[in-house]
């Protein structure tokens, strides 16, 4: 299948209130023009300078979500033009979005990313660290962010029951978050993999690549 037909797919399974992020680190340009042309406007990156070259030679009229690990010193890069980025995991990271995001006059929306799944690897915050950076005044201080609400990644396994705990974990430190924050509007969680499990357990933003632009060649 095409890269338009494996959309069309898709966008015919999701439930209307999901947004689909199209990951397409290392896919080129031409691949994610095909996407365009059959109505993708959303895509998801995780490497700023790779995006900020697509940024460049892509229409105007795409939101690029910064999906991955973002290092402080690397943020500038993408201040002028990011829609959403995903992977907040730290206070001081913040501190650095909202500083260059007044330099390009814009506000820049985040997720707080939290750790959900029990592997090392991969990052996020808990629960009580996110909740007391929501709380203090420092936080309230930044004119030039808005948290929109949470990004997770459940655990790398077929235990389907246990990817569907994680995810339902998440939910409810949203759900909470929620109700103290009008701002909270968006639950990204579920890849190609585990999509279907996160959807069915309250995300409304997947993140989803291979199984729209085929498998990645990382060589």
């Amino acid at each position: 299948m095409t890269i338009a037909e494996n959309l069309k797919k898709f966008n015919s399974e999701l439930p209307k209130n999901v947004t689909l992020v199209a990951v397409s680190k290392t896919k080129p340009v031409s691949d994610l023009m095909e996407a365009y042309n059959a109505g993708q406007r959303v895509f998801g990156e995780n490497k700023i300078q790779e995006m900020e070259a697509k940024w460049q030679e892509m229409p105007k009229d795409v939101q690029w979500h910064m999906i991955g690990h973002v290092q402080r010193n690397k943020v500038k890069y993408m201040a002028p033009f990011v829609s959403l980025i995903h992977a907040v995991d730290s206070f001081k990271l913040l501190k650095e979005i909202n500083k260059e995001a007044k330099k390009n006059e814009r506000v820049i929306s985040c997720l707080l990313q939290i750790k959900i799944a029990k592997e090392d690897s991969k990052f996020g915050m808990d629960e009580e660290d996110a909740a007391s950076l929501l709380a203090s005044e420092d936080f309230k201080k930044f004119q030039n962010i808005k948290v929109i609400g949470l990004m997770g990644m459940a655990t790398f396994t077929d235990d389907e029951k246990q990817v569907s705990e994680e995810f339902q974990t998440l939910k409810k430190i949203y759900d909470q978050f929620k109700a103290q924050n009008s701002e909270f509007r968006i639950l990204s969680m579920g890849m190609s993999g585990d999509y279907k499990i996160a959807i069915a357990n309250g995300s409304n933003m997947i993140r989803v690549g291979s199984a729209i632009f085929g498998e990645r060649n990382y060589n």
